[in-house]
């Protein structure tokens, strides 16, 4: 019996352990496949930041494409013009003189041409619209003389061409309009106080840690400036992608961060570097945070500072962030 169970045994072992013969893979295929394990390894551990939102000195990253109804920046021209760039903003400002002086320039020309002022302005007796304008050069200096008020009294207009003083009139009329328009948006434009905020200092990094027995997240906020910053407040926004309990995803969801709504200590007085601080409690968009998922998810905190400026009176808003590497 024992030898029969002996038998069996080996005659399962036989067929159960028998072992298949690998095909041995050649040097080159596995130097691959080590390298390629090695390349998925590297790839896993490095993770691609996403970016960011707002950049740290506030220009926003958010481009809008596919805008049909492009018109209506036109219904809004004063703002658009003061919106664009400053290379774009001179090149209109000059394009824009000089169309209405080669305009008007022309509108006075014609009427020398067919009044006949350019083949009868050298004869005796003959009353021109306009003295001295025998060309298209003479007419558009002309009306550049008109519209700017210069005057050098060469070329004048005569009181015997009813045509030529309403177009003066009109030429008068409109070149106001165009220079309230054209200099009133370089002022805007200049006067701006985007220069101002670049004297605001944020800290590059935020920091949580425990103050007065409690978990905060903290960062700084300065001003460079001796003038102060009137009616001075922050407040601050957590961007960052989620998911509803429906299953719609939100990739840029807006969450606002308490710096003292309750308190007032919203409310700065930026005569030295203060330290803005949120509680991390049951109401704060962190409670549910841990360390390692804070390691792993990507947001973004935006700092937006309100105020007016002393000198001008203007208002002033200078906006930073603060991505998840910059949180410690």
């Amino acid at each position: 019996m024992a030898g029969d169970s002996q038998v069996h045994m080996d005659h399962d072992m036989e067929i159960g352990v028998t072992p298949t013969a690998v095909k041995k893979l050649p040097k080159h295929m596995r130097e691959a496949q080590i390298s390629t394990e090695r390349t998925h390894l590297i790839a896993d551990s490095i993770k691609k930041p996403r970016q960011r939102y707002v950049q740290k000195d506030g220009k926003c990253n958010v481009h809008h494409g596919n805008v049909q109804e492009t018109y209506r920046y036109l219904s809004d021209l004063f703002t658009t013009l003061v919106d664009l760039r400053w290379r774009f903003s001179l090149f209109i400002f000059t394009l824009v003189y000089v169309v209405n002086w080669l305009f008007f320039g022309l509108l006075w020309y014609i009427i020398a041409l067919i009044r006949g002022d350019l083949w009868h302005s050298d004869e005796e007796g003959w009353t021109p619209c306009v003295e001295n304008l025998n060309s298209f050069v003479s007419a558009f200096l002309f009306s550049i003389e008109t519209e700017t008020t210069i005057g050098y009294g060469y070329r004048v207009i005569t009181e015997k061409c009813p045509e030529g003083i309403i177009l003066l009139l009109i030429q008068a009329i409109l070149g106001s309009i165009v220079n309230a328009m054209m200099v009133g948006c370089m002022f805007v434009k200049i006067s701006q106080p985007k220069n101002r905020a670049e004297t605001l200092m944020f800290s590059h990094k935020a920091v949580i840690s425990v103050r007065d027995n409690k978990l905060c997240l903290m960062f700084r906020v300065g001003d460079l400036r001796n003038s102060h910053i009137v009616e001075a407040s922050i407040r601050a926004k957590l961007i960052r992608s989620q998911q509803t309990k429906e299953g719609e995803f939100i990739p840029l969801n807006q969450t606002d961060i308490n710096i003292g709504f309750d308190t007032g200590d919203d409310r700065l007085f930026l005569v030295s570097p203060l330290i803005i601080s949120h509680e991390i409690n049951e109401k704060s968009p962190f409670w549910e945070l841990s360390q390692a998922q804070m390691d792993k998810e990507e947001f973004e905190i935006v700092v937006i500072l309100e105020g007016m400026v002393e000198a001008t009176g203007l208002p002033l808003l200078p906006v930073s962030s603060m991505a998840t590497r910059h949180t410690r």
